[in-house]
């Protein structure tokens, strides 16, 4: 499981891989936070779950991936210990974060910008572009 920045020309661009799509997805959501250069206080626990619906996979990865982000910027939250359980193009999750202390890179939105999630030798693997 992991994620690296890859070079995109005008917006943020993050390479995902995981053994399945709950840790593709957690890997997506770190990943996000280190392109936005999150930095949290510790303690003061937020707590946020919701539930979600998509026809495919990569457009249940842009909706979890918009849905944390909107609670990342209501809550002034940094959400990286999540629980995600899966069910089928139905996904259940619940985030718990720590206030945000200090925030370098702004992201406006996740887009879906040649986003395919493929099987690979590390499993399953996708690039996420990000609008800044």
């Amino acid at each position: 499981m992991g994620y690296c920045e890859v070079p995109h020309t005008a917006d943020l661009a993050l390479s995902v891989w995981a053994k399945d799509i709950p840790g593709l997805f957690l890997e997506a959501v770190r990943g996000m936070a280190a392109l936005m250069e999150l930095k949290m206080e510790p303690g003061q626990y937020s707590t946020r779950e919701f539930t979600l619906a998509a026809q495919d996979v990569e457009s249940l990865l842009v909706a979890f991936l918009s849905e944390v982000l909107y609670w990342m910027e209501t809550d002034q939250a940094g959400y990286l210990d999540i629980e995600i359980r899966m069910e089928n193009l139905h996904l259940s999750a619940c985030l718990v974060g720590n206030p945000i202390k200090e925030q370098s890179r702004q992201i406006k939105a996740v887009t879906f910008h040649n986003l395919a999630i493929q099987h690979t030798e590390r499993g399953l693997e996708t690039v996420i572009v990000f609008d800044v």
